[in-house]
C-alpha cells in the first residue's frame, strides 16, 4: 500500500524512490512484521487463553515422551495465528498488493493457517483429536490443485520442473504438473506440522529455509540475474521477497517466545500456514525440488516417520525410539535446547547447499 501510494511521489519528493526497491521494501517489511507480533502479543494472549486455546498434553504411547512434555501443559497454543496476521500487515504496507504471486502467497497463508487454526480448536475441544486426516489432506489438496491449474491454465507456466545442479535438465509433466504442485503443498506444509514438536524447533527452521526463498525469489524476478544463472525467471516474482521478509519477521518475533522454555506455541495453525506458503512461494518460483533440499531437515523429520511405520508395519520393529526423530533424541537423554540447536545447524547446512546449487551447475 505505501508503495502503491508514495511510490508514484517519487517526481515531487526524490526520497520515495528508495521505495523501487526491492531490497529496502523487504528489510522494511521484515521489521515492520517482527515489532507487528511483539506490540499485539500480550492482547493476543489474553484472547488465546479467554478462547481457552492452551495446550492439553496426552499421554501417548511413549510414557518418557509425556514426562518431557507435562510441563507444557496450559501453554497458550495457536500463536500461528499472530504470525498470519503480522505477515498480512507488513506485506500491504510494503508490498505491491496488486501482484498476483503476493495474493497468491498471502492466500496460501490465510487458508491453510484457517485450516489449521480449525484443526487447533478441534483438538481442544475433542481432547487432542483434530480434524480428521482426510478433511485436512482435501483442503491441501484443492489449495494444491488451485495453484498448479492457476499457473498453468492462467499464467502460461511451462509445466516443467527444474533439476538441481543441471543447467538446462528440466522434466515436462504436462497435465500431470497441477497434481505435482498438490503433492508439493501437501508433503510441505505436513512436514512442517511434523518439526512442530520441541520449542522454537520449527519455527527456527522455517527462519533459516525462508531466507533462503528470498534469495531464490529475488534472483528469479530479476531478468539479468536469471538469466547468468540459468534459472526460470518469472516477471513480478521478485515481489516476493517482500512477502518472505515478512514471514521472517514475524517469525522472528514468534521465535522471542517460543524459544525454550516456550511462553506460546504456533499450533496448526502456524505450521500449516507457514509450510504452504513456502511451498505455494516455491512453486511460483519454480524450485519445487530444491524445496526438498532447502527443507532438507523437515524431510528427515518426514522421512524418520515414514521409516517407523513401515518398518514397525512389515517386521513389527521399530529403528527409532520414537518418531518424529527429535523425539527420539530426547528418549536418548538430549536436552531439548541442545537439540533444537543442532537441528537448527542441520537447517541452516541444507540452506546453504541450496544456494550452492546455483553455481554448481
Amino acid at each position: 500500500m505505501i508503495y502503491r501510494i508514495l511510490y508514484p511521489l517519487r517526481d515531487i519528493f526524490f526520497g520515495f524512490n528508495i521505495l523501487k526497491y526491492i531490497s529496502f521494501r523487504a528489510i522494511a517489511a521484515c521489521a515492520c512484521s517482527f515489532f507487528i507480533f511483539v506490540l499485539f502479543y500480550p492482547k493476543f494472549i489474553q484472547y488465546l487463553s479467554k478462547k481457552g486455546l492452551i495446550e492439553k498434553v496426552k499421554r501417548d504411547k511413549c510414557e518418557k515422551i509425556y514426562q518431557y512434555y507435562a510441563h507444557k501443559e496450559g501453554v497458550p497454543t495457536s500463536g500461528g495465528l499472530l504470525i498470519i496476521f503480522s505477515i498480512i500487515i507488513a506485506t500491504i504496507l510494503f508490498g505491491d498488493i496488486l501482484n498476483r504471486y503476493v495474493a497468491l502467497a498471502l492466500s496460501a497463508c490465510v487458508i491453510m493457517g484457517g485450516l489449521g487454526y480449525l484443526d487447533d480448536i478441534t483438538k481442544i475441544r475433542n481432547n487432542k483429536k483434530g480434524l480428521p486426516r482426510r478433511y485436512k489432506l482435501l483442503a491441501q489438496s484443492l489449495w494444491g490443485i488451485f495453484l498448479g491449474s492457476f499457473l498453468y491454465f492462467y499464467a502460461g507456466y511451462e509445466p516443467a520442473v527444474e533439476i538441481p545442479f543441471f543447467k538446462n535438465l528440466i522434466i515436462n509433466m504436462g497435465l500431470f504438473y497441477i497434481v505435482f504442485v498438490a503433492i508439493v503443498i501437501i508433503s510441505t506444509s505436513n512436514a512442517v506440522n511434523l518439526t512442530d514438536g520441541l520449542d522454537g524447533l520449527a519455527i527456527g527452521s522455517v527462519i533459516i529455509a525462508g531466507s533462503a526463498f528470498v534469495v531464490m525469489a529475488y534472483l528469479a524476478g530479476n531478468i539479468k540475474i536469471s538469466s547468468y544463472l540459468f534459472i526460470s525467471y518469472i516477471e513480478g516474482a521478485g515481489e516476493l521477497a517482500v512477502f518472505l521478509a515478512a514471514l521472517i519477521g514475524a517469525s522472528i518475533g514468534f521465535l522471542w517466545y517460543n524459544s525454550y522454555p516456550a511462553q506460546v506455541f504456533m499450533g496448526d495453525s502456524g505450521s500449516l500456514a507457514l509450510g504452504g506458503a513456502i511451498a505455494t512461494v516455491a512453486v511460483i518460483i519454480k524450485k519445487e525440488l530444491l524445496l526438498f533440499i532447502i527443507g532438507g531437515l523437515f524431510v528427515i523429520e518426514t522421512l524418520s516417520v515414514l521409516i517407523q511405520v513401515f518398518s514397525f508395519k512389515t517386521t513389527g520393529k521399530r529403528v527409532f525410539y520414537f518418531t518424529p526423530i527429535h523425539h527420539h533424541f530426547q528418549i536418548k537423554g538430549w536436552p531439548e535446547p541442545k537439540i533444537i540447536i543442532r537441528f537448527w545447524i542441520i537447517s541452516a547446512f541444507f540452506a546453504l547447499l541450496s544456494l550452492l546449487t546455483l553455481k554448481l551447475r
